[in-house]
């Protein structure tokens, strides 16, 4: 029974990022339209636009665009740390031998970009802070696109890819918490700490309302805000307290789950893409595709990425540490990796956090998008005609 619920939450998500992978490919569409018109100047002006309160000990008065980037995606963290401690516990992540191949390949997935971003701007200091960038994937985008192969691609690799995506996903918080946060301010961050032990001793007690984790994990945000790290990490950090467990009983983490999934998937992710690919289309951005930031982050995406995932597996394998999913060729196993340079979500987030320089924000965003949208291309196109090649044999065999 508990595997049947597993099977069939999966199965909602897969359905809900598929639909949501649409939603934000069209809001990327509009987006870039929308930039490169005379509407440009009054959409940035509202996002810009400070909306709030704020008093001598309280701030919270901040633009649009700030609430968005640091208040409505701690939503979408908290989402991905709800699907992260759900697969440790009863899910893809829960046993040694189903977690090694997905783990190792995030790191291995991760890793290699970051080093080939690393080398190619190492003597580039404006953009050697960027390393980051190319080491996330993203998880509606790549499920989206492995979903339109149907039949193409058994489901065990679309499992393997989810769950390859969520611990790219905890990669990619740490490197966050640990490299991209400003000073930090020592008081706001003990006292967000004290909150969230106060949260694990709520689990421990058996307390299951929502209500009694949601309601302290809004001051989590606001102190972590503060404290100097990315105020999206409360959201991980209320996620890894809810209750939940391996039985069949609908658990409060998983209640909240499903009730997040939707708003996150087409309302969230599509507003934070909008938002963040708004960007004027020029000569110079263009050309800034062959510079070092921009070769750093496409070479870090659709080689990296494809290459230290497939090199990890294959290492693996050899050594006997993993199994490949069942029914998966090798040539499938590079097709996940390109798709794993699908960076998209992520990697603009960490583009805002790499820079303060707009232009080179704005480059490197352009930079992802170019470098998601080969990587989605060419993955699909292997994906496809490998599980072309499969089906044709095994209906000849």
């Amino acid at each position: 029974m508990s595997k049947l619920i597993n099977l069939t939450v999966f199965r909602e998500f897969l359905k809900s990022s598929f639909a949501g992978g649409i939603i934000l490919f069209s809001c990327v569409i509009l987006a870039l339209i929308v930039a490169n018109t005379s509407v440009y100047g009054s959409v940035m002006d509202f996002l810009l636009r400070e909306v709030g309160f704020e008093t001598d000990g309280i701030q919270l008065k901040y633009s649009w665009l700030l609430w968005l980037n640091d208040g409505l995606m701690a939503i979408f963290f908290l989402l991905v740390g709800l699907e992260i401690k759900r697969e440790i516990v009863e899910g893809e992540l829960s046993s040694p031998s189903k977690a090694v191949l997905p783990i190792l390949a995030a790191v291995g997935g991760a890793l290699l970009p970051a080093a080939i971003y690393f080398i190619i701007n190492k003597d580039a200091t404006e953009t050697v802070h960027g390393w980051g960038i190319p080491m996330a994937t993203d998880i509606a985008f790549a499920l989206a696109v492995i979903t339109l192969l149907g039949n193409k691609a058994p489901a065990s690799l679309k499992i393997f890819l989810a769950a390859l995506a969520i611990v790219d996903d905890l990669l990619a918080i740490l490197v966050i918490a640990l490299f991209y946060s400003n000073g930090i301010h020592a008081t706001y961050l003990f006292i967000a700490l004290g909150i969230f032990v106060f949260l694990v001793v709520l689990n421990k007690l058996g307390v299951k309302a929502l209500w009694a984790y949601l309601i302290p994990g809004l001051f989590i945000w606001y102190f972590i805000h503060h404290s100097g790290i990315h105020a999206t990490i409360a959201g991980v950090l209320v996620a890894m307290t809810l209750p939940t467990t391996p039985d069949e009983k609908e658990s409060p983490l998983e209640k909240l789950e499903h009730l997040l999934t939707k708003p996150v998937n087409f309302i969230i992710i599509p507003l934070f893409a909008f938002a963040n690919t708004l960007i004027p289309i020029h000569a110079e951005m263009i050309g800034g595709l062959t510079s070092k930031l921009g070769q750093g982050i496409i070479v870090g995406l659709i080689a990296g990425k494809s290459v230290g995932i497939f090199l990890i597996c294959f290492i693996a394998k050899k050594l006997k540490i993993a199994q490949l999913p069942d029914g998966a060729s090798w040539v499938q196993i590079f097709g996940v990796g390109l798709l794993g340079g699908i960076g998209f979500t992520m990697s603009i987030f960490i583009s805002i956090l790499s820079f303060d320089d707009a232009f080179l924000i704005e480059e490197a965003k352009f930079a992802v998008l170019i470098a998601s949208l080969c990587a989605g291309i060419l993955g699909y196109t292997i994906l496809r005609l490998a599980g072309n090649f499969k089906n044709n044999r095994d209906s000849v065999g």
